[in-house]
């Protein structure tokens, strides 16, 4: 993956272009050692490309290069409502010459135009799930997660998620060392699983958050305890109902189900930058069991601990 196709729609969405380059458009860094990706900015007609935030952007180049690329990124436009053939045409090009597709937020919806996302599963910001699932019957739309990889395409969520899921396909292309430098670089956790909740469905109270933060922490610190729901109703001195129905107000999710994804989410850690065995890091990761580890692993990650290592580790294998 050495070739970036960046898609430039009228109407864009100045973030998630920014999104795109500050993953894949940045200079050699030597203390990074990070790779450097020939990337250009396309447009069907290349010139003065209207923007969404009182201001414009000169784009040099057609959508010539789009069919070539390793990888095209198409950035999200507030004209996502209206079909851009040309921009169509040329993602059905990049699709058939073989390369990955990455779009995020209202980007999906050109995805969906181009006959990209029929059979397949997508998701695209929450807030236009249903008009996607709409206009895209063929497509499995899921707006409950971070961003999703099905084949070569991959969907993101907000604009924010883009990050996530731009630095998903650094990590699988590179390895884990260089997506989790380039997070460093632009101050991002090196690592969100596509299967994270894309938001927090009513709003919390800053002296809530702060409360239930701590429960987190105390049971981050005890992932390798057999902790139940009760344990950390206790630490929250709330009954257990109570803390099940705020935790799921302030999370999106079960306690019982961030557990495991914090326990396996724990898990990729080790697996890339220890030698344990599986057995050793499903006891370290509140396990108990590496066959409990390989399922929870395998429904979470849909790959096993030992290929996931073999992929991410990031220690010298020679």
């Amino acid at each position: 993956m050495r070739s970036v196709a960046v898609v430039v729609p009228e109407g864009v969405e100045p973030f998630g272009l920014g999104v795109i380059t500050e993953i894949w458009a940045e200079p050699f860094h030597p203390e990074d050692d990070n790779p450097v990706f020939d990337v250009a900015m396309c447009t069907p007609r290349p010139g003065r490309v209207s923007g969404s935030a009182g201001f414009d952007l000169y784009v040099e180049h057609d959508l010539e290069r789009v069919a070539t690329a390793d990888l095209v990124a198409v950035a999200a436009s507030r004209d996502f409502r209206v079909e851009q053939p040309a921009i169509s045409e040329a993602l059905r090009a990049a699709h058939d010459h073989g390369a990955t597709i990455v779009a995020s937020c209202t980007a999906a919806f050109m995805l969906g135009y181009a006959g990209l996302l029929d059979h397949r599963r997508a998701t695209t910001h929450w807030r236009y799930g249903e008009e996607m699932a709409a206009r895209f019957p063929d497509t499995e739309v899921d707006v409950s997660v971070l961003y999703v990889e099905d084949g070569p395409i991959l969907t993101g969520a907000g604009s924010a998620a883009g990050i996530d899921a731009n630095l998903h396909l650094m990590r699988k292309a590179f390895g884990a060392a260089t997506a989790a430098t380039a997070a460093r670089r632009i101050v991002m956790p090196p690592h969100r699983g596509g299967g994270q909740a894309q938001f927090v469905p009513t709003p919390v109270r800053a002296e809530d958050c702060e409360s239930l933060g701590d429960v987190l922490q105390w049971a981050r610190d005890r992932l390798h305890e057999p902790l139940t729901v009760g344990d950390l109703a206790r630490v929250a001195t709330m009954s257990e109902r109570t803390f099940a129905r705020r935790f799921r107000d302030e999370t999106g999710t079960t306690p019982l189900q961030w557990l495991t994804a914090e326990r396996v989410a724990r898990a990729e850690q080790l697996l890339e930058q220890t030698r344990l065995s599986i057995e050793e890091i499903a006891s370290r990761c509140g396990f108990g069991a590496a066959a409990t580890l390989r399922y929870h692993f395998g429904a979470l990650r849909g790959t096993s601990p030992a290929a996931y290592r073999r992929q991410f580790t990031c220690l010298d294998t020679a």
